[in-house]
């Protein structure tokens, strides 16, 4: 959960090839040139794992699980609750906005871009703090911890949503995409050395962390809100969709999650879920890709295509 996520978007113009990513100052192997000119991939480019997967239109389910495995973090939920307009209804929808802003920033724009929406994120996060409303105690908006946790709950949710749904990832691919996904987590102020590398290490992280998490008030209120959202009301034809959408979200979530929630953690709600997400992978499949993606994910399918996707010639060893 970023508490305030910049606007602002990837640009289309050449970059310089040499610029680094946050935190890194040497040259970077993910840009090359286009056209005789040099271009600025960003974090990940063509033959990444990232970009194969976050542009398909499915992840949205992904995008709001991860919301309700966050909330899981009572320091997280508390330090949204406290600081951001996400709790409030009149306002929620475009605070949502900037987040999926920044997630899109983060996955497609250019190195610059990159550091520019992520340090404004780390100055805002800086400033805040959050309350204990059980013993009064102040923490840091931005503790280590908490930066973590709302990080793997991105990484997770992404990930077992495409692996569920038929998106093409072998094992190999599924831990490149958590050893990629470290350079989103130096954007929000984390050390990559300290983030899991793995599906090995995400897992072993889990079994850790969910002994120490639990839903609080404010959480299981976010929940709820799920099944009705107060949306604009151009968007008031997706409330009709909005409890179908919320089932399918709340049962793709770990079966130890659905149980803090006070939810059955069922192996037939897993099946269920599994099953749904396949047939509206398969639904999203006969769009044409025009209408199917985003501009910035036709974008990067047209560079893979055009540039090559092997991984020895894009990708870089984290």
């Amino acid at each position: 959960m970023a508490f305030d996520a910049p606007t602002g978007g990837p640009g289309r113009g050449a970059a310089d090839a040499t610029a680094g990513g946050p935190g890194e100052g040497t040259p970077d192997a993910r840009d090359g040139t286009r056209d005789g000119a040099p271009v600025d991939f960003g974090l990940f480019g063509p033959g990444s794992v990232t970009w194969r997967v976050m542009g398909e239109p499915v992840l949205i389910v992904g995008g709001i699980r991860a919301l309700l495995l966050q909330a899981l973090h009572p320091h997280s939920m508390w330090g949204t609750a406290q600081n951001s307009e996400l709790m409030d209804p009149a306002t929620a929808w475009a605070r949502l906005g900037r987040t999926v802003q920044f997630v899109r920033v983060r996955t497609y724009g250019t190195h610059d871009e990159v550091e520019r929406v992520g340090r404004r994120v780390r100055k805002i996060h800086a400033k805040l703090t959050g309350t204990d409303p059980r013993t009064g105690a102040v923490f840091p908006v931005d503790e280590p911890e908490s930066l973590l946790w709302v990080h793997m709950g991105e990484v997770d949710s992404y990930l077992d949503v495409a692996r569920r749904s038929g998106v093409p990832l072998s094992r190999a691919d599924a831990d490149r995409f958590v050893d990629e996904q470290r350079r989103a987590a130096a954007v929000v102020g984390l050390d990559p050395a300290d983030v899991p590398s793995s599906v090995a290490e995400m897992r072993d992280y889990y079994t850790d962390m969910r002994r120490r998490v639990w839903a609080c008030d404010e959480a299981k209120d976010g929940f709820r809100r799920m099944f009705n959202p107060a949306l604009p009301s151009r968007l008031m034809p997706l409330k009709l969709a909005a409890p179908a959408l919320g089932v399918l979200v709340a049962s793709t979530l770990p079966r130890w999650a659905r149980r803090k929630y006070g939810l059955p953690g069922l192996p037939t709600s897993d099946l269920a879920a599994t099953l749904a997400l396949k047939g509206l992978y398969r639904t999203t499949r006969v769009v044409p890709e025009r209408y199917r993606y985003s501009p910035d994910a036709r974008r990067a399918r047209e560079l893979t295509r055009e540039l090559g996707s092997a991984p020895s010639t894009w990708a870089i060893a984290s």
